[in-house]
């Protein structure tokens, strides 16, 4: 099985997966994203306490990559620090815009790294950042409202 195949078959199973899809208790945080441009919607939900992310989740709708792509960002920033977070968020955007392309800084991404050549379907693209981008909003938020 060749390189391409593993990461879809990646993605595939993770689009599938129920696992991160839930409310979670007692959020700090619930950030909506939109992509206006296929009707990709998700509800990110994070509970942080003491600039650590307890426990993550989203609820919403779309397609295969983008519930793929955050139920894998899920999976990373779960017992994060909220710095961590929003490092693997940047890293992870700089491996999409092909900025970040370090096969050694990219490890950190795990199976996320599945989506590394999807900057070559641009209509694709939105759907795989729907999810960090939302996070790093929810990470703004969190952060200030510690702040305050």
């Amino acid at each position: 099985m060749g390189l391409e195949q593993i990461y879809t078959q990646i993605i595939t199973e993770n689009s599938r997966s129920k696992e991160h899809k839930y409310v979670v208790d007692q959020p700090t945080q619930v950030v909506e994203g939109v992509n206006p441009s296929c009707g990709d919607e998700i509800s990110l939900q994070l509970r942080v306490k003491d600039g650590v992310i307890e426990d993550a989740a989203f609820l919403g709708d779309g397609c295969a990559i983008s519930q793929a792509s955050v139920s894998m960002m899920i999976d990373l920033i779960k017992g994060k620090t909220l710095p961590e977070a929003q490092h693997l968020a940047e890293m992870f955007l700089g491996m999409i815009k092909g900025e970040v392309t370090d096969d050694d800084q990219l490890e950190e991404l795990e199976d996320a790294q599945a989506f590394r050549d999807i900057s070559h379907m641009p209509a694709r693209v939105k759907c795989a950042v729907l999810g960090w981008h939302t996070l790093q909003d929810a990470v703004k938020k969190a952060e200030s409202s510690q702040n305050s």
